[in-house]
């Protein structure tokens, strides 16, 4: 099992084609994953992206967009080790972290791509 492992889900009102934009892009990841080299090895389209990981951490990383009511459930997985291993302290305080980064992510992205849309409101983009 590995030392780090991330989940979060974030429900976003925009069809899963436009969250699939916000990931699609490769000079994006620098300012989502600062200390990691993604490297796509499934292109899943609307569905998401899977990536190995190096940097920082070393591993897998994916988004799985799920296709919900008016918009799109973003799942996020995060699962890899520190290329040195980290004393137990040091770890709790990584995986943390990065649980707090990949909601701080999403919620990020959830405020640009609602673009404003009221709670309750159709979404502003289709």
């Amino acid at each position: 099992m590995p030392e780090v492992d991330v989940f979060d889900e974030t429900f976003i009102v925009v069809p899963p084609t436009v969250v699939a934009a916000a990931f699609a892009d490769p000079s994006a990841w620098r300012e989502y994953w600062p200390d990691l080299v993604p490297e796509v090895y499934a292109d899943r389209g609307a569905e998401g992206l899977r990536w190995t990981v190096r940097g920082a951490l070393v591993g897998t990383m994916e988004v799985w967009l799920e296709p919900v009511l008016d918009g799109t459930l973003v799942h996020y997985f995060l699962r890899a080790d520190p290329p040195e291993p980290l004393p137990a302290k040091a770890m709790a305080r990584e995986r943390t972290r990065r649980q707090l980064a990949a909601k701080a992510l999403a919620l990020r992205l959830k405020t640009v791509l609602e673009d404003g849309r009221a709670p309750g409101c159709a979404p502003t983009r289709a």
